[in-house]
């Protein structure tokens, strides 16, 4: 709920004061002396889902949109009216309980941080992630996560959209860009740093760490990500409800993948430094889709009616560029996805076709411990090109011919030419 304060023009108290009664709305009159030019001011509780069409109604009987206006949150109501007026709201609403325009411009304003602060923070949250990274350490990744402030530009560029209000759209497009550089720029300092200041093992390979590795091919799944986020982060505005958790979400699909994005630069590992960054900018675009198209949906419009069809354009051709920036790069995503999918058939035929082989009854006495399967390098499209299987057998047992048969059977099971290694470990067993 909100309690709302309004400044009243002079000559036109009464009919405020007939268009609150009319809405059964209760509130207090109180003089105004400090201007000539206002008479009163009134006070009011609203629903908060109410804030909106009780003001629209009010601007039509002689309050300007700039007239001295303040909302603030209100904790508690004792009023037969408001209850009323609760129920009333909440039915033609249908339940929904989002907050003004004015209220949700004022809050996206309020989570854009200065430059200052917004960047220094970026940085500190991308150096966190990448050292989180390369130790390989998921809790380290999270901590990352709830200090870094993208949540701010991300839904202001779309509030600002929606609302009309160009100087704030502009500021979230500004910040987001800035803040994708300037994390990724950190990330591939610091990691160049700890590499050649020898802070991290010589020859560390950043694609053996799990944290690292799970950045390299995003797949599909990474859209509904941050088509969650940021319908996530918009309705948490909308409604009035805190935002900080939401902003830990949109964290999760902006600062890990421009982190190990940076650790590609800084090691030179182009698979690395193009699957990150892919990752990185549908997060962005998909996060900017949602929150526009939240908005527009859930009925935000500017306040001046005859901006609205200039917004309605301008609001089409901006989801039109973000549809098709983010299908665009989906086809990598796809792409990705399908090759995972044949990379573990794959390595499920390799393992069958070495089961098949070892099978025999005359292989009973030995076990295969671990089978590797070595892939060609990209990150699309990539093939088997090489398969190490180890096996155990008895001291008390000769070593079997098997390098030609599993080759013969890997290369049947995948219908083309790889290597295979066979390693063999003698083991005796005491009882």
């Amino acid at each position: 709920m909100r309690l709302v304060q309004v400044k009243v023009p002079a000559g036109s108290q009464q009919t405020v004061t007939e268009t609150l009664d009319e809405a059964d709305v209760d509130y207090v009159v109180t003089d105004e002396i400090s201007s000539q030019e206002f008479s009163a001011v009134v006070t009011f509780p609203l629903p908060t889902n109410a804030v909106e069409s009780v003001l629209a109604d009010l601007r039509e009987v002689g309050i300007d949109e700039d007239t001295y206006t303040v909302i603030v949150e209100a904790e508690t109501v004792i009023s037969k009216h408001f209850d009323e007026l609760t129920e009333e709201f909440m039915e033609r609403e249908s339940g929904e309980n989002k907050v003004a325009r004015e209220e949700i411009q004022t809050d996206a304003k309020n989570l854009v941080s200065g430059p200052r602060t917004y960047l220094v923070m970026t940085v500190i949250s991308s150096v966190v992630a990448t050292a989180g990274l390369l130790l390989d350490s998921a809790a380290t990744v999270v901590g990352s996560m709830v200090i870094a402030p993208l949540i701010g530009p991300a839904l202001a560029a779309s509030v600002g959209t929606v609302v009309d209000d160009h100087a704030l759209f502009l500021r979230g497009v500004r910040l987001q860009i800035s803040g994708m550089l300037v994390a990724v720029g950190s990330a591939a300092l610091f990691a160049a740093a700890l590499r050649f200041g020898n802070l991290v093992p010589p020859g560390l390979d950043p694609l053996t760490i799990g944290e690292v590795r799970e950045r390299l091919a995003p797949n599909i799944l990474a859209l509904a990500i941050a088509l969650g986020s940021g319908v996530a982060g918009i309705l948490s505005l909308m409604t009035g409800v805190s935002v900080s958790l939401v902003g830990v979400m949109i964290a999760v699909a902006l600062i890990p993948p421009a982190a190990a994005m940076g650790i590609g630069i800084a090691y030179g590992i182009p698979s690395l430094t193009l699957g990150s960054g892919v990752f990185v900018l549908v997060n962005v675009l998909s996060i900017n889709l949602a929150a526009l198209l939240v908005l527009w949906y859930s009925g935000y419009r500017p306040e001046a009616w005859f901006r609205v069809p200039d917004v309605r354009s301008a609001v089409f051709k901006r989801i039109v560029v973000l549809v098709v920036s983010i299908l665009i790069l989906s086809v990598f995503l796809g792409g990705i996805t399908y090759d995972s999918h044949t990379t573990a058939v794959e390595e499920r035929a390799v393992e069958d076709a070495v089961g098949d082989v070892l099978s025999e009854q005359r292989y009973d006495e030995i076990r295969v411990d671990e089978i590797t399967v070595s892939r060609t390098d990209g990150i699309l499209f990539s093939e088997v090109d090489h398969v190490v299987i180890r096996i155990s057998v008895p001291t008390d047992q000769p070593l079997p011919s098997l390098a030609t048969p599993v080759h013969d059977a890997v290369v049947r099971a995948l219908g083309y030419e790889v290597s295979v290694e066979v390693q063999f470990v003698q083991v005796e067993t005491v009882s």
